[in-house]
């Protein structure tokens, strides 16, 4: 595709994007966001022709309800309903918190073990879409489970470092603040690779340069819940695609999927 990069690693689509459908009934419609794309139209981007809304709407041939949201650049399970009713029970479910959350991230340097970031985050606000907004709002309660899951490292000097380390690490968001993950990760200074705005500006180049991969390495891999209508367990899962899989050959890493 002719696709065009923007300044924070995302892609404007320039032709239509394939959405994979992870999962389908008569209530819900999951679908594989691909990175860069916008889940509804923004003040952000007037570039912009395509958003994941109108083609999820185009795909089933109705009407969806969008019930969370995944910032541009992060990729993976992205839900929605397929009437009102439907969307104001998983919208109370996810301000109830019963639906988990399961996102994979590449960090800069050795993150091991696991742990619990608490660390309240000031409401990120937009110049534009939020400018009516209050302003001056107290940090809020946010609160991210992480397990290392692989390190690696390889023989390059950069910077004042004689190697490059990186981390795969999976993430159980508690709280949905904006940008938590990627603020909490900055915050235990092991930043996504790939982010712009709390990431490392050495190891993005050379990122970018040594494993031609443009884009923030963070991925919505798994949403659970129980179901609206009979309440059974509905796990939904999305794939690493080529680029991830890219870089996991690179780090000699074997990533079950």
């Amino acid at each position: 595709m002719n696709n065009k990069l923007t300044s924070d690693n995302s892609v404007i689509y320039q032709e239509k994007p394939e959405l994979t459908i992870l999962y389908q009934d008569e209530y819900l419609v999951a679908v594989d966001k691909p990175a860069g794309l916008f889940v509804h139209r923004s003040f952000m981007d007037k570039q912009e022709i395509y958003f994941a809304l109108q083609l999820v709407r185009d795909l089933v041939g109705q009407y969806v309800y969008p019930l969370h949201r995944l910032d541009r650049p992060t990729s993976g399970v992205l839900l929605f309903a397929l009437s009102e009713d439907i969307a104001r029970i998983m919208g109370q479910a996810f301000s109830d918190r019963t639906i988990s959350k399961t996102y994979y991230a590449l960090t800069r340097g050795h993150l091991f073990d696991s742990g619990v970031v608490d660390h309240p985050l000031k409401e990120k606000l937009d110049k534009l879409g939020d400018k009516y907004a209050t302003q001056d709002k107290a940090p809020q309660q946010a609160v991210t489970r992480y397990q290392s899951v692989a390190t690696a490292s390889l023989p390059v000097p950069l910077g004042r470092y004689d190697s490059v380390r990186y981390s795969l690490i999976k993430l159980m968001p508690e709280t949905g603040r904006r940008h938590q993950l990627r603020r909490h990760l900055a915050h235990l200074r092991h930043p996504i690779i790939g982010d712009i705005n709390y990431g490392d500006n050495k190891q993005n180049p050379f990122f970018q340069q040594y494993f031609a991969v443009k884009r923030l390495m963070l991925i919505a891999k798994e949403l659970s819940f129980n179901h609206p209508v009979h309440a059974k367990p509905v796990t939904i899962t999305a794939k690493f695609d080529q680029q991830w899989q890219s870089v996991f050959t690179k780090l000699s890493w074997s990533i079950v999927d």
